[in-house]
């Protein structure tokens, strides 16, 4: 008797159709038809010689602080070295002179255990 051998047939692999496709599939395709159908961006519009005056303008409020640091991030928070960082005092013994807001104060409030401050005035 000749030996039969088993085969089983694997079923066919299933191509997907547009139709078949999830929903987010499809709006992934649309939306790459209408970027290559629509029009170039145009370009910004210059800004106004008011605005540009404004940003040039900005005078410092003439109060200053000196920030000098005198402690080692090592070992503490990242956002303590972060800070220290934001400050520019990223080296030991680094001064800096900043000016006086309530951003910088915040800033030296958070690190005040690292660093010495000698108030300026102008």
């Amino acid at each position: 008797m000749a030996e039969e051998k088993k085969t089983a047939k694997k079923p066919a692999a299933k191509k997907k159709t547009a139709a078949a496709k999830k929903p987010a599939e499809k709006k992934a395709v649309e939306k790459k038809a209408e970027a290559s159908a629509a029009p170039a961006p145009k370009a910004a519009a210059p800004k106004k010689a008011a605005e540009t005056k404004k940003a040039a303008s900005k005078k410092p409020s003439g109060k200053t602080v000196t920030v000098t640091r005198i402690g080692s991030p090592i070992g503490r928070n990242k956002k303590q070295h972060a800070t220290l960082t934001g400050l520019g005092l990223n080296k030991a013994n680094r001064t800096r002179v900043l000016e006086d807001t309530p951003a910088v104060r915040g800033m030296i409030n958070k690190v005040s255990h690292l660093v010495r401050v000698e108030e300026d005035a102008a």
